[in-house]
């Protein structure tokens, strides 16, 4: 039986006080356990955090946390993922230190390379039906879909009988939709869901759950057919620096392109208050290219100060480029100044 969430608060939080005791000379001040771990304030202004579930997202909450502390020193302990967590804390300023629990034994992280490049899936013919269907082609760690604003409408997978394109918003939709309507031919397939989803994702649509769902990736999709709004020549879609599993998963989408004054730069787009798209998105740079210039697009509901702060800490700069909020409005391309 699941336990109650309370109570998994309260555990997450009894074994980061047991941690902090057992491995640091230091009391814990506050102490707060959250559905993903805990959080504490110690003696010496220094936080520690435990990170139990959604490692990848915790250096976040973990910068979050020393924002509001009287001290910049972090100690993250973590039950996964420390290699990821400890190459996105190398590009923060201030002691941080990444330390994973195994079998009661606490070590110090490795930092992680960034993803190797692999290749995407799908013959040439495959991913020409996809374009000639009208979707925008995304190359992700391996993986081709097709999209329209954003929202993925089909995926080439790979089967006993190789390479086939399965049409629907999700594994579970397309599973539903082969069985409905198998016989269909690809590209009549592929029309017939693009064209549900295209009413849903313009102007004036009614709240509905395909324009709910990727809304970050939506922006992006805004963004590449209209760089010119962020100070950008131009702008493609570019791989997330840790592969995606769900598509409900609210995810910061990333793209990659040329400023106005001839700058390689690396985009980031995220709708809501993320603590962790700041750690995603250096990472994200760190994976396409290090030199490059940072920029971070929210809607301005969403840019929050706490951006700011963690922003502050990176290493090399970033910029927060604020979208209006009405940004699902968005019609035609304005000028280039």
């Amino acid at each position: 039986m699941a336990l109650d969430p309370e109570r998994r608060r309260q555990l997450h939080a009894m074994k980061l006080r047991s941690i902090v005791s057992a491995h640091l000379e230091l009391s814990v001040k506050e102490l707060l356990g959250t559905d993903d771990g805990a959080s504490a304030k110690l003696s010496d202004g220094s936080v520690a955090v435990l990170a139990e579930e959604r490692h990848n997202r915790a250096l976040g909450g973990a910068l979050a946390s020393s924002a509001r502390s009287t001290g910049d020193e972090i100690h993250l302990f973590t039950t996964g993922a420390g290699g990821v967590l400890a190459r996105r804390a190398s590009l923060f300023s201030g002691p941080i230190t990444v330390l994973e629990i195994e079998d009661d034994q606490v070590k110090e992280a490795t930092p992680a390379e960034p993803l190797a490049e692999t290749k995407s899936a799908g013959a040439a013919e495959l991913i020409a039906t996809l374009e000639e269907s009208g979707l925008d082609v995304i190359f992700e760690h391996g993986v081709t879909v097709g999209e329209v604003e954003g929202l993925e409408v089909a995926r080439i997978v790979s089967g006993e009988n190789g390479d086939r394109i399965d049409v629907g918003v999700g594994a579970h939709d397309r599973e539903a939709f082969g069985l409905l309507y198998g016989e269909l031919p690809t590209a009549q397939a592929i029309q017939q869901v693009a064209n549900v989803v295209r009413t849903h994702r313009v102007p004036g649509a009614e709240p509905h759950p395909l324009n709910r769902l990727g809304s970050e990736r939506w922006l992006r999709a805004h963004l590449i057919s209209q760089p010119e709004r962020i100070g950008m020549r131009r702008l493609s879609a570019a791989a997330p620096p840790i592969q995606r599993t769900n598509l409900k998963e609210a995810v910061p989408a990333v793209a990659k392109g040329v400023s106005l004054d001839g700058r390689d730069t690396v985009i980031v787009s995220a709708v809501g208050i993320d603590l962790d798209l700041v750690p995603f998105a250096a990472d994200a740079r760190l994976l396409h290219d290090p030199d490059a210039e940072l920029k971070i697009a929210v809607p301005q509901r969403d840019a929050h100060k706490i951006l700011e702060d963690l922003v502050e800490r990176l290493i090399d700069p970033a910029e927060i480029i604020e979208i209006e909020d009405g940004w699902r409005e968005w019609t035609t391309s304005p000028s280039v100044p």
